[in-house]
């Protein structure tokens, strides 16, 4: 990103520099060197570690081209964060690369609004990127740092990994889950023509699937409390298996303790009972176990810490349900509030699989 100059009007001139300019240019805070040279320079505190992720929204794939745009700025974001949430990493910086169609100055006025009022929120400044003419494409990098732990092996490192999860540990899941995935199916016509989802519940899942929020806070807390943490990208599932399969065990998972986390469902005009009857269980579940879009946190953490989880659940005024239990047979079993399997299958998102 480079420095350009504005009209008297405050609209920007023509160009990429003056479209950056006018939109993503800030002072620098934290970094030694912001926007306006071929790289940004960021000090990092002496023992600590950086830790990075990137993310790539692409219009029609991840939203709807008609997306508020200052949603849409805010979600870009949120799903880096989340990411820095699942290894309690605190926020430092963020780079953002974006291909438009065109200029349009209403939308990206917009558009950075919504991006930098979540910046702001967890002090996390835009240090640079790049801007190009394409299809609609958002793509951040984000940095966080998490102090060092010399006498943490193989990985010297507080930060929480995927690969820690322990037999006998519980999982956890934050928030609720599933009423993004919902959203998706009503907002693409996959709900019954005969029982579409009501207004206001479309509304209430919508926020879910549109502005998510990434739990910092909670990441950062759950460092010295969690043996493993990943964020629910691509449904409970899916993401909760690769714990699984970087830790090398098993888990056994009672749905009965994950129906509940579908806000939509409880919300509904006759409880749980009466959004099982018009659009069925199995519907329920394939968006709380396989949805994705959740952008809450999945982790594991030792029964003895049971007391210390319901005490940050209550200081951070957000639920922390315990739906499941690490085996060390590998694979994860799905069973019903007896005990007993669960005869059906749900597959999490993946981008290549038909």
């Amino acid at each position: 990103m480079a420095n350009a100059r504005c009209t008297d009007s405050g609209l920007p001139v023509s160009g990429e520099f003056a479209l950056i300019e006018r939109y993503f240019t800030r002072p620098s805070a934290r970094a030694v060197l912001g926007v306006g040279d071929d790289c940004a320079l960021l000090q990092s505190a002496p023992g600590m570690q950086l830790a990075i992720s990137t993310d790539m929204l692409v219009a029609g794939r991840h939203f709807f081209p008609d997306t508020d745009p200052r949603l849409l700025g805010h979600k870009s974001l949120a799903v880096n964060l989340s990411d820095l949430a699942a290894c309690g990493a605190r926020p430092l910086a963020f780079t953002l690369a974006l291909s438009l169609p065109e200029v349009d100055a209403p939308w990206l006025q917009a558009f950075s609004e919504g991006l930098l009022a979540l910046a702001d929120a967890h002090q996390c400044e835009l240090i640079g990127g790049d801007t190009t003419r394409g299809p609609l494409t958002i793509c951040i990098t984000v940095l966080g740092e998490v102090p060092m732990d010399a006498a943490r092996l193989p990985v010297p490192t507080s930060a929480l990994l995927r690969s820690g999860a322990q037999t006998g540990d519980d999982v956890y899941v934050s928030g609720s889950l599933g009423d993004a995935a919902l959203a998706l199916r009503a907002l693409q016509g996959q709900l019954p023509l005969t029982a579409p989802l009501p207004s206001a519940l479309l509304a209430q899942a919508r926020q879910r699937l549109d502005a998510p929020q990434p739990r910092v806070a909670l990441g950062q807390a759950l460092r010295p409390l969690a043996s493993a943490c990943a964020d629910l990208s691509d449904g409970l599932l899916g993401d909760l298996g690769h714990i699984l399969a970087r830790s090398g065990c098993g888990a056994r998972l009672d749905v009965s303790q994950v129906l509940p986390l579908l806000a939509t469902r409880q919300h509904c005009v006759g409880g749980p009972a009466q959004f099982d009857a018009t659009y069925g269980t199995e519907l329920a579940l394939q968006c709380v176990l396989a949805g994705g879009d959740d952008y809450e946190l999945v982790f594991c953490a030792a029964p003895a810490q049971r007391l210390a989880m319901d005490a940050l659940a209550q200081s951070l005024a957000l639920a922390l349900t315990r739906i499941a239990t690490i085996e060390a047979e590998p694979g994860l079993r799905l069973v019903d509030a007896q005990g007993a399997p669960l005869q059906a299958s749900f597959a999490s998102f993946d981008h290549f699989t038909p």
